[in-house]
């Protein structure tokens, strides 16, 4: 049996009905464990996709250029992704298999989740429930909120970076470092500033949009402090 059919026949038997549990046990040794593997990873596209409650021809052809399906494999791999849409196992047991396969926090995970928001953001938008599903994906991986914020900033589009990242300061930093950063960083993007140093209007209207983050994580971490 190939491989492609072994993966079609364990998610067929998820979707009548098979306890997780008892398809992925048999599946823990090579070359199985690489199977458990794929469809883990193939359940987990099929639902990010599905997370906003519809699904995209973008979607479906991100996870291809993703998760590098070879051409002959392709027929196999979508029939798996409907299949793996459709099974009413929820997304975090496949997310719980994957992260005890790597162990938490390893990079591999990291690449993944990456994938997973290259997929989310196929369509051009971000969705609330696209959000939910990655933050509870990042916490079973055991990647940080930080480090989920970090990630999120490469591909969603005015996604509200980490504070102490805009400000150059490590998470916890006192109140007078917090106002020195900031009152340091606003001097060096002002517009005002910026055109007296001859930088160009291009670089400057750029420097704006820096200007309005920087007030906005001075704004947040000095919030409710005394």
């Amino acid at each position: 049996m190939s491989l492609w059919s072994r993966i079609s026949t364990a998610i067929a038997a998820l979707a009548n009905g098979e306890p997780l549990s008892v398809v992925f046990d048999a599946l823990r040794t090579p070359p199985e464990r690489s199977i458990a593997f794929t469809i883990a990873v193939i359940a987990l596209g099929a639902k990010m996709a599905k997370a906003d409650g519809r699904v995209t021809r973008d979607e479906v052809t991100a996870f291809r250029q993703v998760f590098h399906i070879a051409q002959p494999d392709l027929h196999h791999a979508a029939k798996v992704f409907d299949m793996a849409r459709q099974d009413v196992a929820g997304f975090d047991i496949y997310a719980q298999r994957i992260s005890a396969m790597f162990g938490a926090g390893h990079q591999s995970l990291r690449d993944l989740l990456e994938g997973l928001f290259y997929i989310a953001m196929a369509d051009g938008r971000y969705h609330p429930n696209e959000n939910s599903f990655l933050e509870r994906v990042a916490e079973i991986f055991g990647i940080t909120a930080k480090e989920f914020s970090k990630i999120k900033m490469q591909f969603v589009p005015d996604a509200a970076p980490d504070p102490y990242a805009v400000l150059g300061l490590e998470e916890g930093a006192d109140h007078v470092s917090i106002r020195r950063a900031w009152k340091s960083l606003v001097r060096e993007y002002h517009p005002d500033q910026m055109t007296a140093r001859g930088v160009p209007a291009e670089a400057v209207k750029l420097a704006e949009h820096k200007l309005i983050q920087i007030n906005r994580a001075y704004e947040t971490l000095i919030a409710g402090r005394p």
